[in-house]
C-alpha cells in the first residue's frame, strides 16, 4: 500500500533500492565529471586564458553592470550579442546563429534534436570527452575512430569506412583537436563533410590560437555547422558558446534550447568584452608566444616528447610508466597540469600543459625538470 511505503523510515538501503530501480544502468556506470581542487596551485590544467582584464576595463565593466537590471528575463535570442559575435567572428550574414551555455549545451541540443536508438554519434579518439558523454546521456550510440598513433592525424580510410558502416547522424571534429592540439588536414575534413549522411560539427573552441577555420565555409555545405566558445578567449566564467550553420538547421535545433538559456549578465558582459576585442587579441598573442617558448623548452628536455599544437596547450608524453608519478610530483611543487594517462590507449604516459603566463610557464618547466 502507498501509505505503508510512505510511513517507512528513510534509510540508505531503501534509497539505493529506488535508485537501482529508476536510474538508467548506463548512467549508474558513469562517474561524475571531476574538476580537481586547484586552491593554492598554478592552474595549468583547463586551457583557460591566464590573463585577467586591465583595471580600467574592469571598472568600465562594473559601471555597466551597475546599470543592468536583472528583475526581468534576459533577451531570449540575445540579439545584440549575436550581432557583436557576427562581427567579431566573421560569421556569414546568411548563416543561422544559436547561442548556448558553453559549447556543452550546444552539444546537448544537437543530441536532443537528432536522438534516436539507431542514430549514431561519431568522432575521432582521443578527442573532447563530452561528444561521447552527451551522446550517452541522450541514449545515442557512440562510435569512436582512433587517430593515427604516430602524430594523431586523421585515419581517413578508417573514418570513411566508419561513416559508410554506421551512417552517423552527427560527426564531431575538433579543429584544433583537444587533447592533442593538432589541426587535421582541411582537405580530409571536406571529404568527410561530403561523405557524411548527417551533420558534421567542426568544433573550433581553440580558434583564437590558430589561423585555420571553417567559418568562411558555412553555407557552402548543407550539413556543415561550426561551433565555437568564448571560454578559451578569456571569458570562461561567462559560459558562452555559439553554433553557426544553415538557418533551417539552426531553426530546428533551437527548438530544444531551454528558454532564456543565456542570462542577462552573460549577454551584457560578453557584448562589452567583444567591443574591447583588441585587449583579448593582445592576450591571445601573448599566449601564442608563450606556446612557442614553452614548446622550445620542452623539446630541450631529455625523456619527454611534446607534440605540435595550434591550441593554448601542449600535449607531452612522459617517460614510460612515469606520467602518474610526474603529475603528482609537479602538483607537490604547486603546479597543476592535466593527467591524461589511462584516459585512452593513445594517451598512455601523457600530460597536457596549458600555456600560462611567462612566470607560470617557467614554473611548469622547473617543476617538470625536478620531477624527471
Amino acid at each position: 500500500m502507498l501509505w505503508q511505503r510512505l510511513l517507512q523510515p528513510v534509510t540508505k538501503m531503501n534509497i539505493q533500492a529506488s535508485i537501482d530501480h529508476w536510474v538508467r544502468p548506463e548512467i549508474k556506470a558513469l562517474s561524475a565529471y571531476h574538476v580537481p581542487d586547484s586552491s593554492g596551485l598554478i592552474k595549468l590544467d583547463a586551457m583557460e586564458n591566464p590573463y585577467t582584464w586591465p583595471e580600467t576595463l574592469r571598472q568600465e565593466w562594473l559601471e555597466l553592470l551597475h546599470k543592468t537590471n536583472v528583475n526581468r528575463y534576459p533577451d531570449p535570442q540575445g540579439a545584440e550579442l549575436k550581432q557583436r559575435l557576427r562581427i567579431s567572428m566573421d560569421i556569414p550574414e546568411d548563416a543561422g546563429l544559436l547561442l548556448g551555455n558553453g559549447s556543452d549545451e550546444l552539444i546537448q541540443m544537437l543530441a536532443l534534436t537528432l536522438a534516436g536508438p539507431d542514430r549514431v554519434v561519431l568522432s575521432v579518439e582521443p578527442s573532447f570527452v563530452m561528444y561521447r558523454m552527451i551522446a550517452l546521456f541522450a541514449g545515442m550510440p557512440y562510435q569512436g575512430v582512433p587517430l593515427k598513433s604516430k602524430d594523431f592525424s586523421l585515419d581517413l580510410p578508417a573514418l570513411l569506412a566508419a561513416i559508410e558502416q554506421h551512417q552517423p547522424a552527427i560527426i564531431y571534429l575538433a579543429y584544433p583537436n583537444n587533447p592533442t592540439g593538432n589541426l587535421f588536414t582541411a582537405a580530409d575534413i571536406r571529404q568527410i563533410i561530403k561523405a557524411a549522411p548527417g551533420l558534421v560539427i567542426v568544433d573550433e573552441a581553440y580558434a583564437p590560437f590558430t589561423d585555420a577555420s571553417f567559418m568562411s565555409e558555412v553555407g557552402r555545405h548543407p550539413n556543415l555547422l561550426v561551433m565555437r566558445t568564448l571560454s578559451k578567449l578569456g571569458l570562461a566564467g561567462l559560459r558562452l558558446g555559439l553554433l553557426a550553420g544553415p538557418k533551417p538547421w539552426l531553426d530546428e535545433i533551437d527548438k530544444t534550447r531551454l528558454p532564456y538559456n543565456i542570462n542577462t549578465l552573460t549577454q551584457v558582459s560578453a557584448a562589452f568584452a567583444l567591443r574591447h576585442e583588441s585587449v583579448f587579441d593582445e592576450q591571445t598573442q601573448l599566449i601564442r608566444q608563450g606556446r612557442s617558448q614553452l614548446s622550445a623548452a620542452l623539446n630541450g628536455m631529455d625523456g619527454v616528447t611534446p607534440y605540435p599544437s595550434d591550441a593554448n596547450f601542449i600535449l607531452v608524453r612522459m617517460p614510460a610508466s612515469r606520467a602518474n608519478e610526474i603529475h603528482a610530483a609537479m602538483r607537490d611543487q604547486k603546479v597543476l597540469v592535466k593527467n591524461l594517462n589511462g584516459s585512452h590507449p593513445l594517451l598512455a604516459d601523457c600530460l597536457r600543459i596549458t600555456v600560462g603566463t611567462p612566470a607560470e610557464n617557467q614554473a611548469a618547466i622547473n617543476a617538470l625538470k625536478a620531477a624527471l
